[in-house]
């Protein structure tokens, strides 16, 4: 192997879709399987929401333009949902994915970092010019959405059944945070991975599934998991299970405020305040993070808080729970104190006046406190 020449440098290659350029930036791909929407689909650049018949995948509905980031005092800069431009069976997946991307690919804005996600492709030119290129491309016609309906956001915690009658455990994980700290989290899962022997999988949500378990090590990993102190969901507030944070300081340098230290005070402050109003067991999602790259999807919270500065965030309100509506600015630049003092009246309000099954974010839209979110251009207008 001495002086072997491991690597011709006179050889060009050329990645055969992406070509010599690449993408202009990231592009993000989710497949969502309702009634779960645990992946935030519209948050998406390229979606796919699986459509069954008779139990049976036939295909799916394609969704593209998502995206969360923004930056402050920009408005030229937003989060945007997905749109949903319609069907494809499933057999031409793969092709319509790949055309999607070479339109990116080739319209893309690179002379603009800020600029250059497919949402802002979309928008400058149309969903409407989105879809004919798409379908020249393809040499056929994507179909009309077909019906669906997502019923939740999160995961779903505790043993859930599997494939091939294996069972999943999802692992409640506060802000996707594995360390050997108040339980010995990493020391747990050590263990588990001696004798687990299907696999290991990190949720859109920062949790951690322990999948394909087998009857036999069922009862094995359940020991193990209560030996380590892993927190059952039923011993968590429902808005904590929902609750995401983004890392922030001090591993981000774009953060502007802290987020994952500091969601777990936060909620410790927040949660005595549901039970005075008997919310404990209600579902909101609140989302924090340190600046607005939106990497916890903020502005799909009910409740949503994006640093501002050091101990100072904007406080958004209105999402769907179901990821369907983006929320609206409702404070700006508050702190901890302020940001109590105006959700406590709020969730009092909520708790007294809601209608059956109302959501939190529809709540705060029906009675006047914010309006709609419809379009991701007005976000910051």
């Amino acid at each position: 192997m001495a002086g072997r020449k491991l690597i011709d440098s006179s050889r060009q290659d050329e990645e055969p879709i992406y070509g010599k350029h690449y993408l202009p930036r990231k592009f993000k791909t989710a497949i969502a399987v309702p009634p779960a929407n645990d992946v935030d689909i519209f948050a998406n650049d390229l979606g796919f929401i699986a459509i069954a018949e008779n139990e049976h995948l036939v295909g799916f509905n394609v969704t593209v333009g998502g995206g969360m980031s923004l930056t402050h005092g920009e408005p030229n800069t937003y989060p945007r949902l997905a749109d949903v431009i319609g069907y494809c069976p499933k057999h031409k997946t793969l092709q319509v994915a790949e055309e999607i991307l070479k339109i990116q690919r080739d319209f893309g804005d690179r002379t603009n970092r800020k600029h250059a996600r497919l949402k802002y492709t979309i928008d400058d030119r149309g969903v409407d010019w989105f879809k004919f290129e798409l379908n020249r491309r393809l040499g056929w016609q994507l179909g009309a959405p077909r019906k669906y309906k997502f019923e939740y956001s999160g995961d779903r915690y505790g043993w859930n059944k599997g494939v091939n009658d294996t069972w999943d455990y999802t692992v409640f994980i506060q802000n996707g945070r594995i360390a050997d700290d108040d339980a010995p989290l990493m020391t747990g899962l050590r263990e588990i991975a001696k004798v687990h022997d299907g696999d290991f999988r990190i949720s859109p949500n920062q949790n951690l599934i322990i999948g394909k378990v087998n009857d036999h090590n069922k009862p094995i990993i359940e020991s193990l998991l209560r030996q380590h102190r892993f927190i059952e969901p039923g011993q968590q507030s429902a808005l904590r299970l929902n609750a995401m944070a983004c890392v922030a300081f001090p591993t981000c340098s774009l953060a502007m405020a802290e987020s994952e230290r500091y969601l777990p005070t936060f909620l410790d402050k927040l949660e005595p305040i549901l039970r005075r109003f008997g919310l404990e067991n209600d579902s909101i999602l609140l989302r924090m993070t340190g600046c607005p790259n939106g990497c916890a999807r903020p502005f799909l919270g009910e409740i949503g808080l994006v640093g501002k500065a050091p101990g100072k965030y904007n406080l958004y309100l209105g999402a769907g729970f179901e990821g369907q509506r983006l929320n609206k600015l409702y404070r700006e630049n508050i702190n901890e104190e302020q940001i109590l003092a105006e959700l406590t009246p709020l969730l009092q309000h909520y708790a007294d006046n809601r209608q059956a099954g109302e959501r939190f974010g529809d709540f705060v839209i029906r009675t006047g406190y914010i309006e709609a979110m419809t379009e991701g251009r007005d976000f910051q207008r």
